[in-house]
C-alpha cells in the first residue's frame, strides 16, 4: 500500500528483456537497507518487489502481466521512474490509498500551461469512466492527483509546480503513455453495488 506521494526519482540504468519478462536496474538516491529486499516499492505506479540493492542500484523483476498492463512495455535506458516505499503503520497519509496495481495505460491528449501549473487531458475509454469522478482521486505514474473535470474522451487534471519538479510528469508530452490506477475505494463500492 502506498500514498501516491513520490519521495524519489530513479533513472533506468539497465534493462534485460526476455520473451515474457524483464529485469530492470534503477539508480536512485533513495536509501534502501539490505533487510528491505523482498519489500514492495512503487515504480511509476507499479508495485514491484525489490530483488537486490547495492551502490544505489535497485533491481526489480517484471512479469509478462506487468509488461502487458503498464507503460513498462516500452521502457528505455535513462527513463525516469517515480519511486515510493510502501506505507508503514503510523506514517503520514498525504495522498490517497494506492495499491500499485495499474488498471490501464492512458495517453496524453493535450497539455496547456496556466501560469506555472499544467492542465493535462488524458484519454479514457468510456467503459472506465464509471471509475472517475470530478474532484476524486486518481494515480498517474504513481502520483496521487485530483481529477479536475470529466471531459468528452477522458478526464483532466492540473499539476502544480512542486509536483512537476519532484516527479517524472515534467517529461510528459502529447501521446505520452502513463500508468493509471483508479481509486481503490471507488472500485470496491462500484463492485458491491453491482
Amino acid at each position: 500500500m502506498f500514498t501516491g506521494i513520490i519521495t524519489h526519482i530513479g533513472k533506468v540504468q539497465k534493462i534485460t528483456k526476455n520473451k515474457n519478462n524483464c529485469n530492470i536496474k534503477i539508480h536512485s538516491n533513495m536509501i534502501v537497507q539490505k533487510n528491505e529486499i523482498g519489500s514492495s516499492i512503487s515504480c511509476s505506479g507499479v508495485c514491484l518487489t525489490l530483488e537486490k540493492c547495492s551502490k544505489k542500484l535497485l533491481k526489480f523483476y517484471l512479469s509478462k502481466e506487468t509488461l502487458d498492463r503498464t507503460n513498462f512495455k516500452s521502457i528505455k535506458k535513462n527513463d525516469l521512474i517515480n519511486l515510493e516505499k510502501s506505507l508503514k503503520f503510523g506514517d503520514r497519509m498525504s495522498g490517497h490509498f494506492v495499491q500499485g496495481h495499474v488498471d490501464i495505460t492512458s495517453k496524453v491528449n493535450k497539455i496547456r500551461n496556466f501560469g506555472k501549473s499544467w492542465v493535462i487531458d488524458f484519454a479514457l475509454p468510456n467503459k472506465y469512466k464509471k471509475y472517475v469522478i470530478k474532484k476524486g482521486s486518481i494515480t498517474i505514474n504513481g502520483v496521487s492527483l485530483t481529477i479536475n473535470n470529466i471531459i468528452l474522451n477522458g478526464f483532466q487534471i492540473s499539476i502544480v509546480p512542486h509536483t512537476l519538479k519532484l516527479t517524472n510528469l515534467i517529461n510528459l508530452k502529447k501521446d505520452s503513455l502513463v500508468n493509471l490506477e483508479f481509486d481503490i475505494l471507488g472500485k470496491y463500492i462500484r463492485n458491491f453495488i453491482k
